[in-house]
């Protein structure tokens, strides 16, 4: 039986960026499923227009590639999302996935990073991997994407751990709570006179190096800088992390063991 695995993530503009993140969590995932045949979609059609209209490059989105892959024979697929949260992006994949079952023998998804509760307490141990060393008066600050959707609610929980572990990091959303307006009046009454601002982001995109690490207006490094604490941004996204990428392969497996125990 033709197995595949098809890896779907938002998607990123950037080549650099793509294979450090996007690529490195693809190689992995192929690596610990070696039977399997790789596959890439992306979920934001912005992305696929704009890398075919600027590059020729052609990336399919979710349901294309499912398309495609029943039409090349595959009976056995493996979805793995590298999505952050349970949000609109991970639901248009749960819809594409469930539209397509009834054309393979095997199906199954992996979830996003934060799913499951013990995924908060492993995603802090494998930030701590990648954090610097910070002083007394300094933190870490983490930028998520926020969403419209009711999973934007991670970010704030996630937050709330942190601090209530004493985890010298907190979690701040372009798109939603909480804003980072919440987040520089907080770490000001705390003394904090410092902060390293980093992506909670698979890939260090757009919005990591406009609206948190550029000198515009209203960037986060220019927030913080104005508040009187200095911030210092690091582009990296969180497909760099080893760590991170070790939760997604053992989503994907979770998934795949799953699947197993369902059909004995």
């Amino acid at each position: 039986m033709k197995k595949a695995l098809l890896v779907i993530s938002f998607g990123t503009s950037y080549h650099d960026t793509c294979e450090k993140n996007i690529v490195a969590c693809e190689r992995e995932l192929a690596a610990s499923c070696p039977d399997r045949q790789l596959f890439r979609a992306f979920t934001s059609g912005m992305i696929i227009r704009k890398l075919k209209q600027r590059d020729g490059i052609e990336v399919d989105t979710p349901l294309l590639a499912l398309q495609k892959l029943a039409e090349q024979g595959y009976q056995d697929v493996a979805v793995q999302s590298l999505h952050i949260i349970n949000g609109d992006e991970y639901e248009k994949i749960v819809r594409d996935v469930q539209s397509m079952k009834p054309q393979f023998s095997r199906l199954t998804i992996g979830v996003p990073l934060l799913s499951q509760h013990h995924d908060y307490a492993q995603l802090m141990q494998a930030l701590q991997q990648q954090m610097p060393s910070v002083g007394a008066t300094e933190k870490v600050v983490f930028m998520g994407h926020g969403a419209s959707h009711h999973a934007f609610a991670a970010y704030a929980c996630l937050d709330h751990m942190m601090m209530t572990k004493n985890f010298p990091a907190r979690i701040g959303a372009v798109e939603s709570y909480p804003e980072v307006e919440t987040l520089i009046a907080a770490l000001g009454k705390e003394g904090i006179t410092a902060v390293h601002l980093m992506p909670l982001m698979l890939v260090a995109g757009d919005h990591a190096i406009n609206d948190m690490a550029s000198d515009d207006a209203d960037s986060w490094k220019t927030l913080f800088n104005a508040a009187g604490i200095h911030a210092t941004p690091w582009l990296n996204g969180l497909g760099e992390n080893p760590a991170v990428r070790a939760m997604f392969v053992a989503h994907l497996h979770h998934a795949l063991n799953m699947s197993v125990e369902a059909a004995a």
